[in-house]
């Protein structure tokens, strides 16, 4: 990606993750930073940039927060149902 102002980044970090409903960590992903970066930008800066856009951005996060044990159990389930599957056709 090109580069940005860290301004300019937060806030277009902001847009990404609300429209997207993405996590910090896919946010992270798609524009090559940190997940450090990515949450001071959305947590510390836009509130000085944008109060608005980073109360829309919280709204998301906490969901986030609040759904994240559940996608950790689908996805210990889904590790343990593949290997399951994959001993399964070993022993046919």
């Amino acid at each position: 990606m090109k580069k940005m102002y860290i301004e300019e980044r937060a806030v277009c970090l902001a847009h990404y993750i609300i429209d997207n409903k993405d996590t910090v960590r896919g946010a992270a992903k798609k524009f090559g930073v940190s997940k450090s970066t990515v949450h001071k930008d959305v947590s510390e800066r836009l509130l000085k940039i944008n109060p608005g856009l980073a109360a829309e951005v919280r709204e998301i996060l906490n969901e986030n927060k609040a759904e994240r044990h559940i996608r950790g159990g689908l996805a210990t389930k889904l590790k343990y149902n593949h290997n399951i599957s994959k001993d399964d056709n070993i022993a046919m």
